[in-house]
């Protein structure tokens, strides 16, 4: 009987969303260097995450299995069910990449061991990466990458930037792989990329030419409508995802960027940034969110 309704659930679904939110450790535990996070936290968490209603939710720095679990188990008993998931670590034990959707995982991969050179010495992707193909309905689907690239502060053994370049490079490479084999492809790259949209590692991502990915750039739904009074400039939205805490600066380091085949399908009105009251309680990132039609265009 569960075959048969998710298969009906698929049919029915005629448009979808997909939404990336860092829950700044969603921990049940305390490790030597992470705290657990609050049951306060948590359900604020849950409460941001039931707002968006998204289809399709990657996660970052969830804790581990036993968190991802009982994230998944609340929201359930909290009315938001989604019975497919995927959980993929890295050489960080402590924080991990999610997927959280409510169709079915067609085939999944993760990358859980990719490291690269960088003078001269070897340092591997500290979060993982992980591809998934989801199925909205039975003549739709599209290909998720989601990642948690290294963060800003700065380390001892390379420039921070540096790092998230090399991250970014290995990224990069899965999805023109993917679009090289078809140019076509529905594909959304999202996630935490934790640099600003003009950093080195933001704009490789993105890449150029035929296999670029478009930017959705999601704003808050705040009523601001009109376009940049310099016209080379992008319009100026409320488009910010993180709070740096250490410097007071909000800056958009969150991404959902989508292949040309997926752009045909992109709903710009539905695209946005999570505005809600003490979203801070939660995380030091706001979640966002791109809707789709489950068409091909």
């Amino acid at each position: 009987m569960l075959g048969v309704g998710l298969c009906a659930a698929a049919r029915a679904a005629d448009k979808f969303t997909v939404a990336t939110y860092n829950l700044e450790g969603y921990r049940l535990t305390a490790t030597e260097t992470r705290p657990a996070k609050s049951p306060a936290a948590r359900a604020k968490a849950r409460e941001s995450i039931r707002a968006l209603h998204a289809d399709v939710l990657a996660l970052q720095e969830v804790g581990g299995r036993d968190a991802f679990e009982e994230l998944q188990g609340s929201l359930k008993r909290e009315g938001l069910d989604y019975p497919f998931g995927e959980l993929v670590g890295g050489h960080d034990t402590n924080i991990h990449l999610a997927v959280l959707s409510r169709f079915p995982i067609a085939r999944r991969q993760a990358y859980t061991n990719e490291s690269f050179l960088l003078n001269g010495r070897r340092f591997h992707v500290g979060r993982g990466f992980a591809t998934l193909d989801i199925q909205v309905n039975p003549g739709y689907r599209f290909t998720l990458l989601t990642a948690h690239l290294k963060s800003r502060r700065a380390s001892a053994d390379a420039y921070e930037g540096d790092l998230r370049v090399e991250e970014a490079a290995l990224l990069r490479a899965i999805i023109d792989a993917r679009l090289r084999a078809q140019p076509d492809l529905n594909l959304v790259a999202l996630g935490d990329f934790n640099d600003v949209r003009d950093s080195r590692s933001v704009r490789l991502l993105i890449g150029r030419g035929k296999t670029a990915l478009l930017d959705t750039r999601p704003a808050e739904h705040n009523g601001d409508d009109q376009p940049n009074p310099t016209p080379y400039y992008p319009p100026r939205r409320i488009t910010w995802t993180h709070h740096f805490g250490k410097e007071d600066v909000y800056s958009r380091i969150d991404y959902i960027l989508i292949s040309r085949g997926m752009a045909r399908e992109w709903n710009r009105a539905g695209t946005y940034v999570l505005a809600v009251p003490n979203w801070g309680v939660a995380s030091d990132h706001r979640p966002i969110l791109a809707s789709f039609e489950a068409e091909d265009q």
